[in-house]
């Protein structure tokens, strides 16, 4: 996607979590593992009119 002109790879409000036990660890691998369904009908995703 990055030779992709006007297509956005970095996704607003980003932050940096540190990673301090298993639990922790098992929540964000299910975040990343689900993220890419939930997209589609997130907020900020092009496609979904702003509701802002």
């Amino acid at each position: 996607m990055r030779d992709t002109s006007g297509s956005v790879v970095w996704q607003r409000n980003y932050y940096e979590h540190i990673i301090r036990n298993e639990k922790s660890l098992h929540y964000i691998r299910q975040y990343i593992h689900h993220n890419p369904v939930s997209w589609q009908q997130d907020q900020l995703h092009p496609d979904n009119p702003s509701k802002w």
